[in-house]
């Protein structure tokens, strides 16, 4: 897996930087600072181990060092860090993980399909899949039981 030193980047928001706003970059973008907002590239993004970031991603690839608050879209590959954080969705047809991550959102890996992945299970699966998938569905849906209150 790469690291974040072994990619050469177009452009940097530096550590202590702060963007808020659009931005789309032609080419691959480290963010070592804070961004929020909204931002695209067809090549590789990089949240960096001090990158703070409030947007959702689309690019080919992305890697998650820091913080990131918002979706994941890749074509190609995501790779989470051991300190990466990401409070949101992910797709993409590769899913690298190291120890360490935290993650709360859905995934979903694609493996390169371009059909939806819901009905390409239906299809593979059978008559019973309407079933699963939609009590599968529910239950994903439901909130987390509340803590009951301490007896006073």
């Amino acid at each position: 897996m790469a690291t974040r030193n072994d990619i050469p980047n177009n452009s940097v928001i530096g550590e202590n930087s702060v963007f808020e706003g659009r931005f789309y970059v032609s080419g691959s973008i480290l963010i070592e600072g804070k961004f929020d907002g909204e931002i695209k590239t067809e090549d590789h993004l990089t949240v960096g181990p001090t990158g703070k970031v409030k947007t959702d991603i689309y690019a080919r690839k992305v890697t998650v060092g820091g913080t990131l608050i918002g979706n994941i879209t890749a074509t190609e590959e995501v790779d989470l860090l051991a300190n990466g954080k990401v409070l949101g969705n992910i797709s993409t047809p590769k899913l690298n993980v190291e120890n360490g991550v935290l993650i709360q959102g859905m995934v979903t890996i694609t493996g390169g399909q371009t059909d939806n992945v819901a009905q390409v299970i239906r299809q593979s699966f059978g008559e019973e899949a309407e079933s699963l998938i939609s009590a599968s569905e529910r239950a994903a849906k439901k909130e987390k039981p509340k803590e009951p209150k301490p007896e006073q």
